[in-house]
């Protein structure tokens, strides 16, 4: 369940920190009863990015995909990678 808290809260800066690193989630403030900010850990956020990242890849394989683009066999592409990158 998320954390929605007042940002009055935000001048207990210690507490606010142990709640976003208790559990892998943001943390929302709101400002007279309406959201205003989002808190998170630097581990919360950097797994959101990186979640991110990956959606888009997918997300640009499959329009690609959509496109006609030609299918790579998957042993292959590893193949071509590790001799691209491993010599």
């Amino acid at each position: 369940m998320p954390q929605i808290r007042p940002i009055t809260d935000l001048r207990n800066t210690n507490e606010i920190s142990d709640i976003c690193h208790s559990k892998p989630e943001p943390v929302f403030i709101t400002k007279n009863g309406y959201g205003d900010l989002v808190v998170m850990s630097i581990e919360t956020y950097e797994k959101m990015v990186e979640t991110r990242t990956i959606d888009d890849a997918i997300a640009e394989a499959e329009r690609e995909y959509n496109a006609g683009a030609p299918l790579i066999d998957a042993t292959e592409a590893l193949s071509s990678l590790r001799r691209k990158h491993l010599g």
